[in-house]
C-alpha cells in the first residue's frame, strides 16, 4: 500500500485544528451572510427581473457550492481509494450530504426564480438537467455508503462512484456554452471581467463567501463526528474481543 502523507496520517493533528477552525469558519459565515443578505435585500429592483433578483443572492451561491463540494467529495475520494486512510474517506462521507443539501437548494431556487422569468418552473435544458445528473449522484452515493455494512468495502465501492461523478462536473459549467439553454451564462467569472453592476456584484460575493465558509464549518464538524464514531467502533470492537 502506498505510504499516506503526513497530513493525512494524523488525525490528532486534523481534530486539533478543527477544534477552533469549525467555530472560526462559522462565525466568518455569519458576518459575511448578514452583510450579504443586507446588500443584497437593499439593493435596487433590476430593470428587467425586478425584485425577483434578490433570488440570485441565495441561487448562484448554491449553484457554485453543489460543484465545489462535490470537487471535495471527489478529491477526498481519491485519496482514500490511492491511500486508503480513514480520515480520507471520513472527509469524502462528510462532504457527500452536505453537497447534496446546497444542490437541492440550487434546484428549489432555481425553479422560485424560473418561474416568473420562463414561464415554468423546470425546463429539460442541458444546465438545469446536469444539475440534477448531479444532484442524483449525490443521493447515490449516499445510499451506496448507507447499504453496505463493510466499512473498507462502502468506502471503496464510494470513491469510484464518486470519481465517476466528476465527469459531470465539467458539463454542469460549460452547458451553457456548450448547448444552447435558457439558462443564463456567467455574469460573475465572465471573460472580460463581471458583466452586473458592482451593487448586485458586492453581495453576490460576499454571500459566495459566506456559503463557503459555512460549507467549512459544517464539514469539519462532520468529519469530526465520523472520527469519533470511528473511534467508538473500534473500542467497542476492542472491548467485544476481550
Amino acid at each position: 500500500m502506498i505510504p499516506a502523507p503526513a497530513f493525512l496520517s494524523n488525525p490528532e493533528r486534523f481534530m486539533a485544528f478543527s477544534r477552533w477552525a469549525a467555530p472560526l469558519f462559522g462565525l466568518l459565515a455569519a458576518g459575511l451572510g448578514l452583510a450579504g443578505l443586507w446588500l443584497g435585500f437593499s439593493a435596487p429592483e433590476d430593470y428587467q427581473q425586478g425584485d425577483t433578483i434578490r433570488v440570485m443572492f441565495i441561487h448562484v451561491p448554491a449553484a457554485w457550492l453543489s460543484l465545489f463540494a462535490y470537487m471535495c467529495l471527489g478529491g477526498a475520494s481519491f485519496l482514500s481509494l490511492i491511500f486508503r486512510h480513514a480520515l480520507a474517506d471520513a472527509a469524502a462521507r462528510a462532504a457527500a450530504p452536505l453537497g447534496a443539501a446546497f444542490t437541492a437548494l440550487a434546484l428549489i431556487t432555481g425553479s422560485l426564480w424560473g418561474r416568473p422569468m420562463w414561464g415554468t418552473w423546470w425546463v429539460w435544458d442541458a444546465r438545469l438537467t446536469s444539475v440534477l445528473v448531479l444532484f442524483l449522484f449525490y443521493l447515490a452515493y449516499l445510499a451506496l455508503r448507507s447499504a453496505m455494512d463493510d466499512d473498507a468495502k462502502s468506502a471503496r465501492a464510494g470513491a469510484i462512484l464518486a470519481l465517476v461523478g466528476l465527469v459531470n462536473l465539467p458539463i454542469v459549467h460549460w452547458s451553457v456554452t456548450w448547448w444552447n439553454s435558457l439558462h443564463q451564462g456567467s455574469s460573475v467569472f465572465a471573460k472580460g471581467g463581471p458583466a452586473m453592476p458592482a451593487v448586485y456584484l458586492t453581495p453576490l460575493l460576499l454571500m459566495g463567501l459566506a456559503y463557503i465558509a459555512a460549507f467549512g464549518s459544517l464539514w469539519l464538524v462532520r468529519i469530526r463526528g465520523e472520527v469519533w464514531r470511528r473511534r467508538a467502533e473500534a473500542a467497542q470492537a476492542r472491548l467485544a474481543g476481550a
